[in-house]
């Protein structure tokens, strides 16, 4: 059973990466609109999906120490290039 500061920790993981796919959207409507300097938006948009993936690598990591019984606060952010390029 997940401690209530695991699910916690666990929630504001989950609820920065609602923000984050939300901001997402949004570059990519202004990419798609074409109102705005596209470079800037590309440099952000890539930034934003390399810590998109290091934010559901960190979920992973957590669920899968606490499904081995082990801490999940033992997870650690790892660099973007460890978890670029995972296939799901």
């Amino acid at each position: 059973m997940q401690q209530p500061q695991d699910a916690n920790a666990e929630q504001a993981i989950l609820g920065r990466i609602s923000k984050m796919v939300s901001d997402e959207k949004t570059l990519r409507d202004l990419l798609a609109g074409g109102s705005n300097d596209g470079g800037t938006e590309r440099e952000r948009l890539a930034a934003l999906e390399r810590e998109l993936d290091q934010c559901w690598d960190l979920l992973r990591q957590r669920r899968a120490l606490s499904e081995a019984g082990e801490d999940p606060g033992g997870a650690r952010v790892r660099p973007s290039s460890t978890v670029e390029g995972y296939r799901s």
